[in-house]
């Protein structure tokens, strides 16, 4: 075999760990295969427990990069060996690996994670892009949180490069398209985007059939015939052996709801009049192309911006964002997120800001940013973060909102964080303004919008502690009156994901009340929604949550620093709420209102019970008899708490029950 081509491996790292890499390289049947199978940071040879030798990476890697090599602190049972995943490679900026590969050859890349510990670098600090030649394979991938989902530690992504060379163009006879030069990504869902072409990859294997015109069938993607007459035996030749075809279809958007169903059907074929009328479908895969000039989508940013009404919001020059923000200072840096960096700046000759700007080679891009825009510059509510303006120049995709000086709810609640800790009364506080901004969201816009990524990092803090709920990108508009969802493309984060949600792919405002049960655990707990440092019974806060309060150990999940100030009827209330927010069907779980009723009605009682304490204390201190009006009022507030039954459903404010004290 003649190596005439090099594939150059590219790795964009921040802090972040690979275990092993798989490279497999397919010319035809006539040729033979050539492959690399490489052990990430280890220094000799090893063999896994399917008998596969695997080679250290080191002399595939370039030297010019910043990495290190590193052991795993713990062992999952749930590895099959300890070769590739018990040691890695630590990367710490950009870096490749370079292979010689047959010039027109497929290639099958498989990446290999386990997200342990290493040499006490925390992976979920660890976020990543990774390229092949021309062609991006990961966006701003975490293999932490991925794996979380799954029920091993351990985590593999397999991708193809330069999948195929052709494939049959949908609905027009003897046309084809060129997938060579197209990144692909593969799919596993028929909900699809619009506004893509996508191949569609059936794989066929006859066992049982030995001649043809036995089992013949027409293929049609989305009511267009793909393919008439197709004989498996016809196409392979012999029983036993696999085949595979690839159809093209442009997928437009007709509904303007944004995201389609890709349908697949077979049907017999009785024209040829075959022995059985059935059809064969061993497996399927989706591509979804992108042009490599328009990987990133900002082609078409300027075209969807320039349909929004005028004066909705202000319109920034690159020039003046970049004066802001002392052209894009790391020094200015005051958050990262999956759009990209956040920059505290200054307009206007004093006007704090915070800018987000797109990272360049964020796949979320264009369409996060139209989003936002078009959800924020519509709406105005106290507990809305408000959105100044953006720029759109030069390829460069930025956000102006007004700056929060607290920052992050998130910041503020979990170990590491210089920020004290936030009382109670505090935390009462900032979730009944985070709720009031979803319930606006709910039922006050013009149409229902669905925030679909309701967690702590995405609520605001201002200088006076006033919540307010941000980041859209990801928004959509709710069902119609006649609708009882939306079906969509599964989209948000790990650990905040509604359950149903994932299962279904129906989006309800509902999806966004299982999330901010889910934020709620997480201010009464002070951890992450996942923390996979834990055992994993307790990885998940949603799952351990439940667990607790079922089991009667409610103690155990409370906030160390707020044990000693609840009052014990506000806390139940408070977590009662949660939990009902996290019911497995959606139609069990309360609205947004009742979510806001219910914490304001849990905050009222920590003031009542508050009040009572102050009185008692006072009374102490100048060593005086209470007055008959402040000793009827404990005795009445007393009386309350002794009389009142624990209500699980939505409480009258002007109902009020305490502890006694």
């Amino acid at each position: 075999m003649i190596f005439k081509t090099h594939v150059l491996f590219c790795l964009l790292f921040i802090s972040t760990t690979l275990n092993s890499i798989v490279v497999l390289c397919k010319t035809s049947p006539s040729e033979s295969e050539s492959s690399y199978i490489l052990t990430c940071g280890d220094s000799s040879p090893g063999t896994d427990s399917d008998g596969r030798k695997w080679e250290p990476d080191s002399k595939y890697i370039n030297p010019s990069g910043n990495s290190l090599t590193a052991a795993a602190k713990n062992q999952d049972p749930s590895l099959p060996s300890t070769t590739p995943y018990m040691t890695a490679r630590v990367f710490t900026s950009q870096s490749s690996y370079k292979f010689s590969v047959p010039a027109n050859s497929r290639l099958w890349i498989r990446l290999h994670f386990y997200p342990s510990t290493y040499s006490s670098l925390n992976p979920n600090h660890s976020y990543f892009s990774v390229s092949a030649n021309t062609f991006t394979l990961l966006k701003n991938f975490s293999a932490s949180i991925t794996a979380l989902g799954l029920t091993t530690g351990l985590y593999h992504q397999a991708i193809f490069s330069d999948a195929t060379r052709t494939a049959t163009l949908v609905g027009f006879t003897s046309q084809s398209i060129d997938v060579a030069g197209s990144a692909l990504r593969t799919m596993y869902r028929l909900k699809v985007d619009s506004n893509f072409t996508y191949v569609v990859r059936f794989h066929f294997c006859e066992y049982q059939e030995r001649k043809v015109n036995l089992r013949v069938f027409d293929i049609f993607v989305n009511n267009q015939t793909a393919q008439e007459g197709a004989d498996v035996i016809g196409w392979s030749g012999a029983q036993g052996v696999p085949v595979y075809k690839d159809y093209a279809i442009r997928v437009n958007d007709k509904s303007g709801g944004g995201d389609q169903e890709l349908w697949i059907a077979l049907h017999p074929t009785v024209s040829t009049k075959p022995e059985y009328y059935d059809a064969i479908l061993n497996g399927m895969e989706i591509f979804k192309l992108r042009r490599k000039s328009t990987v990133s989508g900002k082609a078409s940013a300027s075209s969807q911006l320039s349909s929004l009404p005028q004066g909705l919001c202000r319109h920034f020059s690159l020039i003046e964002t970049k004066q802001a923000t002392k052209n894009f200072s790391e020094s200015q840096v005051i958050g990262v997120g999956g759009f990209g960096k956040v920059f505290r700046g200054v307009i206007d000759q004093g006007t704090e800001v915070a800018i987000k700007r797109s990272n360049p080679s964020s796949q979320q891009g264009v369409n996060e940013f139209v989003t936002e825009i078009e959800m924020l510059s519509k709406l105005r509510h106290k507990h809305l973060v408000s959105l100044i303006g953006f720029c759109e120049e030069d390829g460069e995709m930025a956000l102006v909102y007004d700056y929060m000086a607290n920052g992050t709810l998130r910041e503020h609640l979990h170990k590491g964080n210089e920020n004290p800790a936030l009382t109670w009364k505090q935390r009462l506080e900032i979730c009944i303004g985070a709720a009031r901004g979803l319930h606006y969201l709910h039922t006050g816009a013009r149409h229902t919008i669905i925030h679909r990524d309701v967690k702590t990092t995405n609520i605001l803090l201002d200088s006076k502690w006033v919540a307010k709920v941000s980041d859209f990108g990801l928004s959509k508009t709710g069902p119609l009156l006649d609708q009882t969802h939306v079906s969509t493309v599964v989209k948000g984060s790990f650990g905040y994901l509604d359950p149903e949600y994932y299962r279904r792919q129906q989006l309800t405002e509902k999806s966004d009340v299982y999330s901010f049960g889910v934020v709620l655990f997480e201010v009464s707990c002070a951890r992450p929604a996942l923390d996979p440092c834990l055992p994993k019974e307790q990885v998940s806060l949603a799952e351990w949550a439940v667990h607790c309060l079922k089991e009667g150990l409610l103690e155990d999940t409370i906030d160390p620093h707020l044990k000693g100030q609840i009052d014990t009827q506000s806390f139940y209330k408070f977590v009662d709420t949660a939990e009902k927010c996290l019911a497995d069907n959606g139609l069990s779980r309360p609205s947004m209102g009742d979510v806001l009723w219910n914490l304001e009605y849990a905050l009222q009682l920590q003031e009542k019970s508050a009040k009572v304490d102050l009185i008692a204390e006072e009374s102490k201190i100048v060593d005086m008899p209470v007055t008959g009006e402040e000793s009827r009022e404990i005795e009445e507030v007393v009386d309350q708490n002794n009389n009142a039954k624990f209500s699980h459903e939505p409480v009258h404010p002007a109902v009020v029950r305490v502890k006694p004290h």
